[in-house]
């Protein structure tokens, strides 16, 4: 049977929460509130497709595991919905992006089959034990100098994303039984969800004023040299780059951590991977215990020194 925890906490989010939570890292926080928009439509997909597994898995110890996380993505897309519906509260443009997120996951369930879905979410899921660790593990840059209500948020949540770090894979593997399905299915996993957070992105530099935001504009380029000027004549127009806030976002991240991370993402997508097997953040297990304590998980991590702007 499954040993995933269901865990209910009291977050509370209000119009004094600000869009730009990190005081010293702005791109990290308009990161991680695009993860946020994200995580609420993903996790309602996810509720979704397990529902529709749970149609055709006979084993009760598979269906256990499906149940419990079912509860648990749905109390994070709860959560991250909080959050959000405080931001919105003061930029009401921003109901728009999250509405639209959920809209391109509810395109999906309506032209695939229920082996894609099981294929995306154990794809994507894959990545999180190592993306996470690395952010878990560089807390005191990335999360530490935050405002307490969001850094704790999403330090609750990539730690319990990291306890199910195997569910997806074993229902996938219950259901589908096929381990290179998965990775035939990356390529399509990794366009969609890109396409959904760069949406974000854009969505979030047009509702909510820049001063707000935080995030500096992205500069512009540089003037191409000559040999540059004449490639440009013979080749495609390629449009620009979408400003991507985790270009800045880990600037402060040891190279060898975002290295070693981006290795370990890689290998999730191969047959035979085992999330089991991955290392894990050591504050993983801090966090479990003093949940198990009893302490404050809504202000576990943060700085109660960070601004909090005021509603106008």
């Amino acid at each position: 049977m499954t040993d995933l925890q269901i865990r209910k906490i009291p977050f509370a989010f209000d119009e004094t929460v600000p869009f730009q939570w990190h005081p010293t890292n702005p791109d990290f926080a308009f990161l991680t509130n695009a993860i946020g928009v994200l995580a609420i439509a993903f996790e309602r997909y996810i509720v979704t497709v397990m529902k529709r597994a749970k149609r055709v898995i006979d084993d009760p110890d598979i269906a256990a595991e499906a149940d419990a996380f079912m509860q648990q993505e749905a109390i994070h897309a709860r959560a991250h919905r909080l959050h959000i519906d405080a931001l919105v509260r003061r930029y009401p443009g921003l109901r728009s992006t999250l509405d639209a997120a959920i809209a391109r996951f509810d395109a999906l369930l309506d032209v695939h089959p229920l082996n894609f879905h099981l294929g995306y979410i154990a794809s994507l899921e894959a990545t999180f034990t190592p993306f996470f660790k690395m952010l878990i593990d560089n807390r005191d840059k990335l999360f530490t100098p935050g405002d307490p209500r969001v850094a704790s948020l999403f330090m609750w949540h990539f730690v319990e994303e990291i306890e199910h770090r195997s569910s997806a894979l074993i229902i996938f593997n219950a259901v589908v039984r096929d381990p290179w399905y998965r990775l035939r299915v990356t390529w399509q996993v990794r366009t969609h969800v890109y396409g959904i957070v760069f949406d974000i992105f854009k969505h979030f530099e047009e509702v909510v004023p820049a001063a707000d935001r935080g995030v500096a504009p992205k500069s512009p380029p540089p003037a191409p040299s000559g040999w540059r000027k004449l490639l440009a004549r013979l080749g495609p127009v390629r449009p620009p780059r979408p400003r991507n806030p985790a270009d800045e976002a880990f600037r402060d991240i040891p190279r060898w951590d975002l290295v070693v991370s981006s290795f370990r993402i890689l290998l999730s997508q191969f047959p035979h991977h085992n999330p089991a097997n991955e290392p894990l953040p050591a504050f993983a297990r801090t966090w479990f215990e003093a949940y198990d304590r009893g302490e404050d998980m809504t202000v576990f991590v943060g700085s109660p020194r960070a601004p909090a702007r005021a509603a106008v």
